[in-house]
């Protein structure tokens, strides 16, 4: 196999992935009618973001995929990864994106060593440019670089695929669920990771169903439903969308009912001296609320606020609830009405 030369030009595209209009239809049989998967997707994601891909199961989300790296072909549209565009220059396109399944696909009776260097040899990367033991040194496989697939752990397997997808130095990264059925620690350290990759310079493109993973990770988040985008903004517009706040406080004493003057302003008894509230920042604020408080006499010992989560943002999106009071920066997709039922059980890759 002739080398691959690595993408240099454009050198430095704006958007390290560009989709317009991608179209992707399954042909259906006489027992199943076609299924379109993707309905005209428009997605720019930027050079040098960690950007996070969300939908519930079947949603889209993998068949996007599939097609950025090359595995299905789109049905209509474009999509282009660092300038090449995938069906058109697909050895350029593939050279520029490297992918981390949701499958541990790692043939067990190589050792990671192994698997690297015939990986990188299938992107025809010259020896003398290898990183092998860098890469597994950057992932804590070092040591285990000679033992056999098969011994390593499931969190050391999901380590070994990132470092495979990264053999050919792509500019653009793929980590479609990463953490999918690891624990806490490794979630992390593999954050740190990701974090390290994209510090360099690496475009991350995360697909995920832990929600806290992508608030944590994510500078920007696109949200795709029956195919659709619904939601498109950085991480810190869309928290910003969904106009509502609670607010807990720990009062003097104890108290059998609330006063009525506090009910009418939302509050409601947790326990004996607990007391929470939701309100919109935008329609009053929290003087007003304490305030009643105080005129019932009533001494507040402590206070807690809980702010919006993607979780929230996310349920509004996909299962039809109150729809959010997106600001003018958030660009959006909505999909029909009908079309957002979804369990949230289903919450994970699509």
């Amino acid at each position: 196999m002739s080398e691959t030369t690595l993408p240099t030009a454009p050198a430095f595209p704006d958007d390290a992935v560009v989709i317009k209009g991608l179209v992707k239809t399954y042909r259906g049989s006489k027992q199943m009618p076609p299924k379109e998967a993707l309905k005209g997707i428009d997605l720019n994601i930027p050079r040098g973001a960690i950007f996070g891909l969300l939908g519930p199961n079947g949603a889209g989300k993998s068949t996007l995929i599939n097609i950025l790296a090359g595995l299905t072909l789109k049905t209509s549209g474009a999509a282009s990864v660092w300038g090449y565009e995938v069906e058109d220059n697909p050895r350029m396109s593939r050279a520029a994106i490297g992918v981390v399944p949701q499958e541990l696909n790692l043939d067990a009776f190589f050792t990671p060593r192994e698997l690297l260097e015939l990986q990188a040899g299938l992107y025809g990367v010259p020896k003398r440019e290898r990183r092998t033991d860098e890469l597994l040194e950057a992932v804590g496989l070092l040591d285990r670089a000679n033992s056999y697939a098969r011994t390593l752990s499931g969190g050391m397997r999901r380590r070994l695929m990132v470092a495979k997808a990264m053999v050919h130095n792509p500019p653009v990264l793929v980590l479609d669920e990463p953490t999918a059925g690891v624990d806490v620690e490794l979630r992390r350290a593999l954050w740190s990771y990701v974090r390290q990759l994209n510090a360099a310079g690496t475009t991350v493109l995360l697909t995920t169903h832990y929600l806290e993973e992508a608030q944590e990770l994510c500078d920007r988040i696109a949200i795709i439903n029956h195919g659709m985008l619904v939601a498109n903004d950085t991480t810190q517009n869309l928290l910003g969308c969904i106009d509502s706040k609670r607010v807990t406080i720990l009062i003097d004493r104890d108290l059998k009912d609330v006063p009525p003057s506090m009910s009418t302003h939302g509050w409601e008894r947790i326990s004996a001296r607990r007391l929470s509230v939701v309100y919109q920042p935008s329609k009053g604020s929290i003087g007003s609320l304490l305030m009643s408080v105080q005129v019932n006499g009533l001494g507040i010992v402590d206070l807690s606020t809980e702010e919006t989560d993607l979780e929230d943002i996310f349920l509004q999106l996909t299962r039809g609830k109150t729809p959010l009071a997106a600001p003018e920066s958030v660009e959006s997709q909505p999909a029909p009405e009908d079309e957002r039922s979804v369990d949230l059980a289903s919450e994970s890759a699509g």
